[in-house]
C-alpha cells in the first residue's frame, strides 16, 4: 500500500508543477497554457501530492 501511495503522489506533484507551469504560461503548446485557473489548481495538486509522497515514504518506527 505504501508503494502505492508513493506512485500517485508522484504523479500528482509532477502533474501539479505542470499544470501550474502552464498557467504561467512558462510551458507552451496546451489549451492550459496562459489560463490562469491551471496557476490555482497546479499547487493544489502538487501539495496534495507532496503530502501523499511523504505519507507513502514514512517509515512506520
Amino acid at each position: 500500500m505504501r508503494w502505492i501511495l508513493v506512485i500517485v503522489g508522484v504523479l500528482a506533484l509532477l502533474a501539479g508543477v505542470v499544470w501550474t507551469l502552464q498557467g504561467l504560461d512558462v510551458l507552451g503548446g496546451s489549451a492550459m497554457s496562459g489560463n490562469g485557473m491551471w496557476a490555482v489548481i497546479g499547487p493544489i495538486v502538487a501539495v496534495v501530492g507532496l503530502v501523499l509522497l511523504l505519507r507513502g515514504a514514512r517509515r512506520r518506527g
